[in-house]
């Protein structure tokens, strides 16, 4: 079980039985909002209500690497964009849809729904 905390920490907690054992897997320092498993899950995305996205690969407990960094007030969730888990989908409130890249955060293309989203 993949748990947040409001402080930007990513807490992994492995149960069994009645039996649990927790484990701090990384500290963004930014309130994480969702966390998304990629379609195989290899890959954890940690997503920030400032419009920042990170990547957590469980498998190599390493850190949370930063992949992109929207820098926008008005970011309201992102996901990977499948098949695979080469592209990350972000949307902002005003209804702006991004591409990003999840190799380097670079940024690809983007649609405007012009509509306001709501989660």
């Amino acid at each position: 079980l993949y748990f947040s905390a409001q402080e930007g920490i990513l807490i992994f907690y492995h149960i069994k039985e009645l039996q649990y054992e927790m484990k701090i897997c990384a500290d963004i320092s930014q309130p994480i909002c969702s966390l998304i498993f990629s379609p195989d899950y290899t890959s954890l995305l940690l997503v920030t209500d400032q419009g920042t996205v990170y990547s957590y690969k469980p498998a190599h407990s390493g850190e949370a690497v930063k992949l992109l960094d929207t820098s926008s007030s008005c970011f309201l969730a992102a996901d990977f964009l499948t098949p695979g888990n080469n592209y990350c989908v972000s949307v902002t409130i005003s209804g702006e849809v991004q591409v990003w890249s999840l190799e380097d955060g670079t940024f690809l293309s983007k649609l405007n729904l012009d509509t306001e989203v709501h989660v």
